[in-house]
């Protein structure tokens, strides 16, 4: 029997998790503010993995909690009390890329054993090695082609879930393993401090005395300089089912660090997505064009269809087609729903919903804008203000109001 296809989400912090729970994640993955590699995220305080647990159980969703830093002996300090905490949360996985840390995870705990992209799991008998020490799921790197998956796969058997990224930020080192970061600022990525310099500018200058270089390597470069590291963003939403027919149960959105409507647009599109596949059923939008309303660069599908593609070489600033502008914090009552301000809107601005309902993508033009104290306004400006506005759509908190950025 096939295992369920899992819907993983990222979660930096409260509301971002709960955005992807309302917005269709069947799991997600957040840090403590320790051990995991996003240490510049908000992050979960002991007692706030404990309430994001109970939250998620309560929606029948999983939680998964990164411990996937590369330790150093300082870092053990206090790390088998923090597993026993999780235990006791009852979090239903951790995430480890250290071989160390795992054996303190099965030799102290009950906790099901995920083995990080960190680890670089990027053949059979490296992965049949780390079901031996008890791994349940595979987060394998992400320099694998499906073929190569489907490899591992068949020789875990279906026992052992096989976890893939399939969208999200691609990193210039090997699934993460970069030490530019340490070299220029000391600050250690494989700790979950990394600067980002692969999406910073560079310059490369030639000094005549050095032999030169045969050949050409082209760089394209902007206004702001070269980007020689800054790789494409991942994009998988086409090729789901292909993805699901190499044998991949969990498909993991990266972002911890992305905002909550980065995380809301995501989550609801690939929800939709996999939804259409599992029932059979022919999409009602254009996923790519769904996925470009929140931030990204350039896509990719990586290495899945091979390693040749180009996937560097771009501008390091990302854009997005659509701007947040509004979250429903009171449901449509009267024609009236509450908005919470995020950015800029005004009477006469056309603004598309988004929603896990069947209200996801419906236009309002927007006609009346009250203020708290129910006075009609032209400008909705004052970020995080409550106002309400007219529609006869039946929106409900947690949906979101965008407006096209494109001309």
């Amino acid at each position: 029997m096939k295992p369920k296809i899992e819907l993983l989400a990222p979660a930096g912090d409260k509301e971002r998790l709960s955005a992807a729970v309302y917005y269709g994640a069947d799991a997600v993955y957040f840090a403590g503010k320790r051990y995991g590699l996003r240490a510049f995220g908000n992050n979960f305080e002991l007692d706030e993995i404990k309430e994001a647990v109970e939250f998620c159980h309560s929606h029948n969703v999983k939680t998964y909690i990164t411990v996937n830093i590369l330790a150093h002996n300082q870092d053990l300090v206090g790390l088998v009390d923090y597993l026993k905490y999780l235990e006791s949360c009852k979090v239903d996985g951790v995430i480890v890329a250290d071989l160390g840390i795992a054996m303190l995870v099965k030799e102290n705990t009950n906790l099901e054993l995920h083995i990080s992209t960190q680890a670089n799991v990027t053949n059979v008998e490296s992965a049949k090695m780390w079901v031996k020490l008890g791994a349940k799921r595979l987060v394998l790197a992400r320099e694998l082609s499906i073929n190569e998956i489907k490899e591992i796969r068949n020789a875990v058997g279906e026992d052992v879930d096989i976890e893939c990224f399939c969208h999200g930020a691609m990193c210039i080192s090997y699934s993460g393993r970069c030490l530019l970061s340490n070299y220029f600022v000391g600050r250690d990525s494989n700790k979950g401090a990394c600067a980002q310099p692969c999406r910073w500018g560079y310059t490369l200058h030639s000094n005549y005395e050095q032999t030169p270089v045969e050949g050409e390597f082209p760089i394209e470069e902007d206004e702001r300089g070269t980007y020689i590291l800054n790789s494409k963003d991942m994009c998988l939403i086409e090729h789901l089912k292909e993805l699901i027919d190499a044998g991949i149960s969990s498909f993991k959105i990266e972002g911890r660090m992305k905002s909550t409507y980065y995380v809301a647009t995501v989550v609801n599109a690939y929800r939709r997505a996999l939804d259409s596949i599992i029932n059979n059923k022919i999409l009602d939008f254009d996923p790519i064009n769904e996925v470009k309303k929140s931030s990204h660069r350039e896509f990719t599908t990586g290495f899945y269809f091979g390693s040749d593609q180009k996937t560097n070489n771009i501008s390091s600033t990302p854009v997005q087609d659509s701007v947040f502008v509004g979250l429903v914090v009171k449901e449509t009552t009267n024609n009236l729903v509450g908005v919470e301000i995020r950015n800029k809107f005004v009477k006469g601005d056309k603004l598309e919903v988004l929603s896990p309902s069947d209200t996801f993508n419906k236009v309002i033009s927007i006609s009346e804008i009250y203020d708290k104290d129910n006075k009609l306004i032209e400008v909705a400006n004052n970020v995080q203000d409550v106002v309400y506005i007219k529609t006869v759509l039946k929106l409900k908190v947690g949906d979101m109001l965008r407006k096209s950025n494109l001309k």
